[in-house]
């Protein structure tokens, strides 16, 4: 059966105007327009990404006959949560959200001792349509605004600034494009939510762009536009393979732009923001796992500014696919580092929630 790639999202109704959608010049024309001054834009931006509060009642720097019209106009509620599930002694924390036309999308927040890292879906389900992947085998339901984008890190914030995360009161260092759809299929939104998350405040939440990862299953055309964006972000891309035979069936995108093309997209973009490359690799029991296929990919990545994350494939209900022996994972990783090449095997935190990676499936029912 051939896999039938979805690069254009369905069209659907889109989601409400949200002050996160709009710079900062957009914001102020937008209150203008609204009967106000043009710096009552940057003190809604002030509560919006640095006070984490959409409130009226809190906003008494606002004229009280202004807030609520405010609030209406250029906040309103893009995400509801349906279901929070945790694991890690609540320190991971899954929550599945209800968009406003009743698509379902799943972020993950993960806290660690040093750093906390929020998982945010791009896409409300997937077109790329890698086997091995929940996502992807639910198909593509829509694109997401770059505010449902931000929301999800905003909501996240929020549970980290109110103490509701154990470790104390805590705030976002790391974001990963890693949850549901490929973003780069969603380019313009995902570069304005990176905006928002990297911006200074009252602009933006003031996240450093070396803490941000953009993952991508090899969109060439896009990886080459994102590395003119003057966004130092780290870009990951999803190999699973290093030889396209296998990649062309456990990733069918590689039947339009081939490993080798992906990997010259992601050599320049390296050279261009003077970033290592994450190369994601989910290791498949018997499939993907064998000594030749680590010595091969090796060979590829050799001298590069590059980093390989090694996946225990995360299991999916249904799937024939299983993780690799852990003597299989470990003589992987000697062949690449006999190669020179940095690698390690990723914490699979959340599976027990279906939070781990290529698990994300937003099923309304627990």
């Amino acid at each position: 059966m051939s896999a039938e790639l979805t690069f254009v999202a369905p069209r659907r109704a889109k989601p409400s105007r949200h002050l996160a959608d709009l710079s900062m010049a957009e914001r102020r024309t937008a209150v203008t327009e609204l009967g106000e001054k043009p710096f009552r834009a940057d003190q809604l931006s002030r509560h919006y990404f640095e006070r984490l509060t959409t409130d009226p009642e809190h906003m008494t720097d606002l004229p009280a006959s202004s807030r609520d019209r405010l609030v209406t106009s250029l906040m309103p509620s893009l995400l509801t949560s349906v279901r929070e599930i945790t694991c890690d002694d609540g320190t991971t924390r899954k929550t599945l959200w209800r968009l406003f036309d009743g698509a379902l999308v799943e972020s993950v927040l993960m806290r660690y001792p040093d750093r906390v890292t929020i998982c945010v879906s791009s896409q409300a389900g997937c077109g790329m349509n890698c086997p091995f992947c929940a996502t992807g085998q639910a198909g593509l339901t829509r694109n997401m605004s770059t505010a449902e984008i931000v929301e999800q890190v905003v909501a996240g914030a929020r549970a980290l600034a109110r103490d509701e995360v154990p470790g104390g009161p805590g705030r976002v260092s790391n974001i990963v494009f890693m949850g549901m759809g490929e973003p780069l299929a969603n380019y313009k939104a995902v570069i304005g939510a990176v905006r928002r998350m990297v911006d200074p405040a009252p602009e933006g939440l003031g996240i450093s762009a070396r803490g941000v990862t953009v993952s991508t299953v090899g969109l060439v055309p896009a990886i080459e536009k994102l590395s003119k964006e003057g966004l130092p972000v780290t870009l990951a891309v999803s190999l699973h393979a290093p030889d396209d035979e296998l990649r062309d069936t456990l990733v069918p995108v590689n039947t339009r732009w081939k490993v080798g093309e992906v990997l010259d997209a992601a050599w320049n973009y390296a050279a261009t923001t003077k970033r290592r490359v994450s190369i994601e690799y989910a290791l498949i029991k018997d499939i993907n796992d064998q000594e030749w296929r680590a010595d091969l990919l090796g060979r590829l990545l050799k001298g590069k500014l590059v980093h390989v994350n090694l996946i225990p494939l995360n299991p999916t209900p249904g799937s024939k696919w299983t993780a690799s022996r852990p003597e299989d994972e470990r003589a992987f990783v000697r062949r690449l580092e006999s190669h020179g090449v940095a690698v390690t095997v990723r914490d699979t935190r959340g599976r027990e929630i279906d939070g781990a990676c290529g698990q994300l499936a937003a099923a309304p029912e627990a």
